[in-house]
Formats: structure tokens, C-alpha cells, sequence
């Protein structure tokens, strides 16, 4: 994410809970940067919410008390959004900035949370797929973390059907 300033603004996306109460909030809310014509680009990874990524365009409306909701996604960016739990060391704060620096060294960017012992990934079209998916399978396999897709785009499924 870049740094905050006044163009910046929440958007808010509603969330379904599973039976396990997972994601741990039914909102999550945001950085974005507001285009002034009623849509939004995201500008972070989503920790939850699924189907979005970061630069991705959507369409938001206003609430009674000028809270920005989600409504649709006007234009994908081709960034995807992959998200770990890291295993390895308990999922430490030094755990998950392993983690981030491994990953950044193939053209991703992102963030961890320590309470979760969550790592959000930000995978741009230019990153090397291939390599992040490989490392991905890797990491699992040797129990150092799990992970899911929370948003991927043409490019990420086209590895991952090689």
C-alpha cells in the first residue's frame, strides 16, 4: 500500500461467516483511493475478503452516515490475493516477516498479522507466478504454512493448470 492521504478513503465489504465463525468479522473495511465518479481503487490486500485484489476498481455507494460499501468490482486489476497462515515457529512476528521477505523477492508485496498468524500476499501479473506458486505447494508440504487464494485472476490460474 502507499502511503495515506486526503484521496484515501474505507470501503467497507460485507462478509458471510462459515459455521466456524471464520472470517472473525461480518465487514472489513478497506484503504482506497477515491476516484470522484462513485468507484474506488483498492489500494491494500484484503485480509478476508474474497474476490478482490489490490488496484482492482469498484463501485461503492453511500449509507445513510456516508459509509462507502463494496458493490461490484468495475475493473480487475490482474493482481491476486494469497493469503497464509504460517505454521513454522508458531506463527511469530518474525515468522510472518520471513515469510513477507521470501515473497517479496519474487515481486509480491504484502503484510502479516501477528494475531492471526496471518500473511496476506499482494501478487502482481509481473511477479514471478510460477516461482510463488511453487514455493506456495513447497511451504506446504513441509508444514510451514497453508495458504488459499482469496482473489486470483486469468495469469495465476493459467500456472496453476500447467
Amino acid at each position: 500500500m502507499t502511503n495515506i492521504s486526503d484521496d484515501h478513503v474505507k470501503v467497507h465489504f460485507r462478509m458471510d461467516m462459515d459455521e466456524d465463525g471464520w472470517p472473525p468479522a461480518s465487514v472489513e473495511s478497506l484503504w482506497a483511493v477515491d476516484l470522484g465518479d462513485g468507484t474506488v481503487r483498492l489500494d491494500n490486500t484484503p485480509w478476508f475478503v474474497r474476490g478482490v485484489a489490490s488496484g482492482d476498481i469498484i463501485k461503492v455507494g453511500l449509507d445513510g452516515e456516508g459509509v462507502r460499501w463494496a458493490e461490484e468490482t468495475v475493473r480487475a486489476s490482474g493482481n491476486c490475493t494469497i493469503r497464509l497462515i504460517v505454521l513454522k515457529d508458531g506463527g511469530s512476528a518474525s515468522a510472518c516477516e520471513s515469510v513477507l521477505k521470501i515473497f517479496h523477492h519474487l515481486g509480491t508485496t504484502g503484510e502479516g498479522i501477528e494475531h492471526y498468524q496471518m500473511v496476506a500476499l499482494d501478487v502482481p501479473t509481473d511477479a514471478d507466478l510460477p516461482r510463488i506458486r511453487e514455493l506456495l505447494e513447497h511451504g506446504e508440504a513441509k508444514e510451514w504454512w497453508c495458504w488459499e487464494e482469496g482473489c486470483v485472476k486469468a495469469a495465476w490460474r493459467d500456472i496453476a493448470a500447467t
